[in-house]
């Protein structure tokens, strides 16, 4: 009974837990949602300066070059006389002049 008399231990204060709080949301900014909106706005640049000529890779692994461009959809010349249509979106990277002989 020695012991019913004590008062219990005290918790962390609200202020350390609205810091806490914040530090967790600091965190998950800085690690997850800003890096993310950053790869989106570069795709979205990416893709809104497709054009005609340009060596792409998709995002299937197909490489070509692009003979026309919509505003949603690409023609892409994957070998001599074979065409594809894809959306925009699918394509990941432009790649530098001559890579697609390179890899022939």
């Amino acid at each position: 009974m020695a012991d019913a008399g004590a008062a219990a231990p005290a918790g962390p204060s609200a202020v350390g837990q609205l810091v806490m709080l914040g530090g967790f949301v600091l965190i998950f900014y800085f690690l997850l949602w800003r890096p993310q909106s950053k790869r989106a706005k570069e795709h979205r640049e990416l893709v809104g300066n497709l054009g005609k000529g340009d060596e792409v890779a998709t995002s299937g692994g197909m490489l070509g070059k692009i003979t026309a461009v919509t505003d949603d959809y690409v023609a892409m010349e994957i070998a001599d006389g074979t065409e594809v249509k894809l959306q925009k979106v699918a394509v990941t990277a432009v790649l530098p002049k001559g890579t697609i002989k390179s890899v022939k």
